[in-house]
């Protein structure tokens, strides 16, 4: 799975990000549990996942203070 482009997090519904960072955290979860046991093969994927989460958390906190501000 690809990197997450930043317009298509921009893109996305409040109710939909909120999916998908539980989804990446998931995903998380899974991979350091893979890497913890020897099973992990694509050790490039932890890194991905974590700058998606980072991604998501940003426009959601984004959002967030655009929304006090107005």
């Amino acid at each position: 799975m690809a990197q997450t482009k930043i317009a298509d997090v921009r893109a996305k519904s409040p109710d939909e990000l909120q999916e998908m960072l539980v989804n990446l955290r998931k995903e998380q979860f899974n991979l350091r549990f893979q890497r913890a046991t020897g099973q992990l093969e694509a050790t490039g994927r932890i890194k991905q996942v974590r700058r998606d989460i980072a991604r998501a958390k940003t426009i959601m906190a984004e959002r967030t203070r655009a929304g006090k501000q107005a």
